[in-house]
């Protein structure tokens, strides 16, 4: 019998046209933490995601065909309003779905994420 192959999504990369605001953001709002690799590159750890951010001028947002990502809060309005707060735009109010509720937003650099509640 073969070994079990793990197969999972391990990271994430976004482009940021502002590196330092994204990160700020993210830190306050998320509480994620940073490693810089030179001033071109911040990679990030979090509870549950683990990724990066280069600079770029692009954003990545559904409409233009990038994939949406999907954070977790157990206290959406609070999720949003701290959203709000750390600089977010919201571009979709909370709304309920078939098993929860989410909101959508941008962060500083423009890239477009949700959160979503099952509460």
């Amino acid at each position: 019998m073969a070994d079990c192959i793990s197969k999972q999504i391990n990271y994430i990369e976004w482009p940021a046209k502002d590196l330092s605001a994204t990160k700020t953001f993210f830190q306050e709002v998320f509480d994620w933490h940073f490693t810089d690799y030179g001033d071109q590159y911040t990679a990030f750890s979090g509870d549950t995601v683990n990724g990066g951010f280069f600079h770029a001028d692009k954003t990545s947002r559904p409409e233009q065909g990038a994939a949406l990502v999907v954070l977790y809060s157990s206290q959406l309005e609070v999720t949003q309003h701290e959203v709000e707060r750390g600089g977010g735009q919201i571009t979709q109010p909370i709304f309920e779905f078939p098993g929860g509720r989410r909101f959508h937003f941008t962060e500083p650099s423009g890239n477009e994420l949700a959160v979503w509640s099952d509460k």
